[in-house]
């Protein structure tokens, strides 16, 4: 494929969204053709999906469930957006792809990583971004950005307590660890101007 993936990871209230939303401005300043995305949605299928998974009154969802639909909707936004924008030669900047899954169902939910790498396989078929950023935020300082951002969806994850976010943060650092030729970790602690400046250099290197 010709074209550029670049994923965006972190957890909650890392700031992956209001960052990226600005690298995507800049690059298309450029001149660049940026298609930006999200998962689970980022096209009308995957949108529903995201909907089931994120509802607050689905509490009884189970853990398997909850990978299989994630994997439902990587799978048909990849067919549907991300393979041919990547295909035509564009750079495809996504919020979020399998390494939230491994994070969040794999660790978190202790289904396991390669369980839940698995069940992704399938999906993602051999499509895996060049390079991924990860926003790194330590759950409490994550968190309390959520709680004093009125316009943010609160969503069936945010009701999770502490030590599921603790153990999502550190199944991330785990996967940084055994990636390192692919994640780049971001301090997301850091003021926004700076995550923007370290985002987009860290972009460029993989554009040049």
């Amino acid at each position: 494929m010709a074209g550029l993936f670049i994923t965006i990871e972190g957890p909650e209230g890392a700031g992956k969204t209001t960052v990226l939303d600005r690298v995507v401005n800049e690059l298309r300043k450029q001149g660049l053709d940026i298609v930006q995305t999200r998962e689970p949605g980022g096209i009308a299928i995957a949108e529903q999906i995201r909907s089931v998974i994120l509802n607050k009154e689905n509490t009884a969802m189970d853990a398997r469930t909850e990978a299989l639909l994630y994997a439902a909707a990587r799978r048909q936004h990849l067919a549907e957006k991300v393979m041919p924008a990547l295909e035509r030669g564009a750079i495809v900047l996504c919020d979020r792809f399998v390494d939230s899954s491994l994070a969040y169902q794999g660790y978190a939910r202790g289904l396991g990583m390669e369980e839940v790498g698995s069940i992704n396989a399938f999906a993602i078929d051999g499509v895996m971004p060049e390079l991924t950023l990860l926003f790194d935020v330590r759950p409490e300082v994550g968190l309390a950005r959520i709680h004093h951002h009125d316009g943010r969806e609160v969503n069936r994850l945010d009701l999770e307590d502490l030590s599921f976010h603790e153990k999502v943060r550190e199944g991330y650092i785990k996967l940084a660890d055994l990636n390192k030729d692919r994640i780049v970790i971001i301090d997301a602690e850091q003021e926004e101007g700076h995550v923007f400046l370290e985002t987009l250099a860290e972009i460029e290197k993989v554009l040049r």
